[in-house]
Parts: C-alpha cells; structure tokens; sequence
C-alpha cells in the first residue's frame, strides 16, 4: 500500500492520515497548529523509540553570507538553551541510557534521538527545547568556530573525503548543491554571527518542522507532548499557518559541463579515484531500477565491478558505485581506491565494464540475485527504530508518499533487466567527470590521454 502525504492548506490541524504496515506496525500522520507535522510508527513489542525533529532546510538554502550556517547551526543548539546548558543536555541522554546526535544534508537537517520508551517525554522535550530556544552565544559561536575548523581540517587530511567533495563540486560547480554542506575554512573563518541568526530565524518555524518517532510509542502522546513542548519554548502555534510545500524542481542546477578531470596531489600510498556524472533526482521512480543497478554492478562483494577489479585482477581493495537524489537532480559515481600505477587502468575497466553492461544486456540469475539483495539490505535496514524513523522523514520531506514495505519490495522485484540497461545508458550521456586525489606526479587527464 501506497499512501499519499499531502500538503494541507492552512487551518485544516488535526489528524489526517492512518495507516497499517508491515509485521502489525501502524503508521499515523497529524498536522498540529502551527503547521507542525507529526509521523509515528507504533511497532509492536519494541522498547525503544527514536524520535526526530526534522527542519527543511540545509546547505542549499544558504546565501553568499552565510555558507556552512546550517551546519554550523547544528552544532551551536547543542551548546544550550534558556532551560539547560550544553552539559545537562548531553547528561540527560546519558542518564537515560540514550543517545542523541544530529545530521545536516543539502535539503535539511534532523535532531534525533534513540532512547527507552519510557524516556520518549524526556527526548521529545529536550529535542524541542534545543530547537525552541537556543541561545546561540557569542562566546560559544566563537569556541565553536574552532571546532568546526577541526572537522574540516579532518576531512581534508582524508583523501577519501576530500575526493567526494571534489567530485560533487566538478558536477555541480558554483550551483549550492556543489557546495560542501559545512563549508570550506575560510567561509567558517568570516562567518559572522548575525548571519547565524539570521538563518536560524528564516527557517527554523513551526510549519518547516516535521517531527517523526518510531518503536515504542504511541501517537496521541507524541502530538501532546510536540504541543506542549513547543508552547513552552515560546513558539506561536498558529492556526491559520499551514506546512512549509515541499521542494519542486524549480531550482534544477545548469547542465554539467563537458568532461573535467580533477586532480589533487596529496602524500600517501594509495590513489583516491572517482569517475560519474550526473544522475537522477530522488523522486525519480526509476530510484528502484538504481538500486538494483547499484548491487547488480557496483555494491557487495558479488558485483561485477568487485569481481572484476579486485577479485580477478587484485587492482583495488575498495571499489564500489554511489549515488545521491536531490528535489531536482543527482549525481552518480564509481569510487576506487588503487596503488597510483595502477589508476588509468583501473577507470579503464569501470569503463569497459560500463559499456560491456550496456552492450550486452543482464543475465536472468545476475538480475534475480541482485534484486534480492536489495531487497533484503531494506528488510534488515529496518529492524532499527532508527531507520523507521528516517524513514517516516524522508517520506514528508522528500517523496510525498509512504510505500508500505512490501509495495516497497514489489516495486523494487518489478525492475527489469531492460529497466537496468536503459538506465545506465541514459546515465552515461552525462558528461563524465574525474577526480582523483593521492601522489601523482602528473594530473589524472594527462595520464588519461596517453593511454587513448
């Protein structure tokens, strides 16, 4: 079963939407005043429960002014509130036996925490708090700059890291979905605080907030205690407000320009080498045909890029392909770690083997097995309150729709071997981009053109 997750119009508060899962579990939807939108997963027997606070907003909707706030935010509604410190935050979870961590994405941010369920009061107040009613000192804006200069100074001594950010950057250049969603050092080093300010008032209202707990809770309680818990934080749960629309494709990035190959030379003993391009939104209802893609040649040990490049041949030790779905576009890239000689040759055979999947088709067992293992990857996923509750978000926020697991699975047996080969050969239209980061000596395109 499908369900559809409407946009209500101001004034319609109250609960909208029920709805049987899978196993017993039961899923329902209420829009409280104020536009505030509230999803829960009873699962039965479960003890545990995880409860988010969703905000529709991240580093895609930042200014000139204010690069890396959102992420910057994050970290700053943990340092305290009027009603706690930054200390009695983190000892409340603690005490509880919980945990509590926040994420930022290019299109929001969510605050969760995974907890007892007798301790769902405690979370949800807490969360509601540190989102109500932070104090965002200038003294802790200031400490927190370093730390934020720490963690960006990690990642960039991980070539790992530092390949992705390159590779989103080259397909996405100046447009802010190819910016790094923390920002780079020297946007957090004139980052003033007003602008922090500025960005968590623009966003951060009631009717951008969506809040989803899965596991051991119950609905009615959850909506009373959301209720309550903003009221107390000072916000104005007004009626006549209705929930922030979802993002469109209004804002889909200019074309990616022709091929770019990026290099950076960093020490180390191995090269960090991504090849891809642009890929399909996350509302595309070909995201199952990818999955599929996914497992078929580039995710698990049993794919073909992993029995071609490490098991047969020994040229890397990590190989695999990913992918990232936006309102309004994508991206797609193989990713593999290998010794610097042998670089070229590598992105020689994902190419090969890229072309050899279209031109030849996928085998009947080849397609059966790695529908199964999608399939299976989705079931086990959600045996975590956590991943319920990630689920529920995602599903207000970005596809407008809540498939039950079992319609999730029928869609995802459904894809065809032409389903996989037509994909890929739209994919590899786009424009091919390359970044590799290790100790070259000369740049990836150069190495490139004398293998041609």
């Amino acid at each position: 079963m499908v369900t559809q997750l409407p946009i209500v119009a101001a004034g319609s508060a109250g609960s909208e939407l029920s709805v049987e899962q899978d196993g017993g579990a039961y899923v329902r939807r209420s829009i409280l005043p104020g536009g505030v939108r509230v999803l829960t997963e009873k699962i039965p027997g479960m003890r545990s429960a995880a409860i988010g606070a969703w905000v529709g907003a991240g580093s895609r909707d930042e200014s000139t002014s204010s690069f890396g706030a959102s992420h910057y935010l994050e970290h700053l509604l943990f340092k305290g509130t009027t009603k706690r410190t930054a200390k009695e935050i983190a000892q409340v979870f603690d005490a509880a036996g919980g945990e509590a961590n926040a994420v930022t994405g290019k299109e929001h941010t969510c605050y969760y925490a995974r907890v007892l369920d007798k301790d769902v009061p405690l979370a949800v107040d807490v969360i509601a708090d540190m989102i109500t009613s932070p104090l965002l000192e200038v003294t802790e804006f200031e400490r927190e700059r370093g730390v934020i200069l720490e963690e960006l100074s990690m990642h960039a001594d991980d070539p790992t890291d530092l390949a992705f950010e390159s590779f989103t950057e080259s397909i996405f250049h100046a447009h802010p979905l190819g910016r790094p969603i923390a920002g780079t050092p020297e946007e957090i080093r004139k980052m003033e605080h007003h602008a922090i300010d500025t960005f968590y008032r623009a966003h951060y209202s009631a009717p951008a907030l969506v809040i989803t707990a899965a596991g051991g809770v119950d609905h009615e309680v959850v909506c009373d205690l959301v209720t309550k818990a903003l009221v107390d934080g000072g916000w104005d749960l007004d009626a006549a407000l209705a929930p922030n629309p979802r993002r469109n494709n209004a804002g889909i990035p200019p074309a990616q320009d022709p091929s770019a190959a990026i290099t950076l030379h960093r020490p180390g003993e191995q090269a960090n080498l991504i090849m891809g391009g642009r890929g399909i939104s996350a509302n595309d209802p070909r995201r199952y045909a990818l999955s599929v893609l996914h497992a078929l040649f580039g995710a698990g040990m049993s794919s073909r890029l992993f029995q071609k490049v490490r098991e047969d041949l020994g040229l890397a030790y990590s190989i695999h392909s990913f992918s990232s779905g936006y309102a309004d576009a994508g991206s797609f890239g193989i990713y593999a770690g290998c010794a610097v000689e042998n670089a070229t040759v590598v992105l020689e055979l994902i190419q090969q083997e890229w072309d050899r999947l279209i031109r030849d088709g996928v085998l009947a067992d080849e397609l059966a097995q790695a529908i199964g293992q999608v399939s299976g990857g989705l079931v086990l996923g959600l045996e975590d309150s956590g991943a319920r509750m990630s689920r529920l978000g995602r599903a207000e926020l970005t596809y407008g729709e809540l498939a039950s697991v079992e319609d999730t699975l029928a869609r995802i047996a459904a894809v065809t071997a032409d389903d996989v080969v037509s994909l890929a050969d739209e994919l590899a239209t786009s424009p091919t981009s390359y970044t590799a980061v290790g100790p070259f000596e000369e740049d990836i395109a150069v190495l490139l053109n004398s293998r041609k």
